[in-house]
């Protein structure tokens, strides 16, 4: 599946970050939030690395059940973003 990435500043200089199946509009629901684009056509695949600090599992789990998927902070705590 592939994915559009946006990301938001957070504490500490961390940022979370959103991911939507390409080409669809961020959701209503997070709409409120100053979402920046980070990354488009990204590649959404159990085999490939992290997106941004979400496993593809997890981002794949979240946008089955709600159509989009969300980091936190704290689950992408020490890690960096995709090289």
């Amino acid at each position: 599946m592939k994915v559009d990435v946006y990301k938001r500043p957070d504490t500490n200089g961390k940022y979370s970050y959103l991911a939507v199946p390409q080409g669809r509009p961020i959701p209503e629901e997070a709409t409120a939030v100053d979402w920046e684009t980070a990354e488009h056509n990204i590649d959404l695949d159990p085999d490939n690395q992290s997106i941004d600090g979400m496993s593809a599992d997890d981002a794949l789990a979240q946008i089955s059940a709600k159509g989009y998927a969300i980091s936190s902070v704290k689950s992408h705590a020490g890690s960096s973003s995709r090289a």
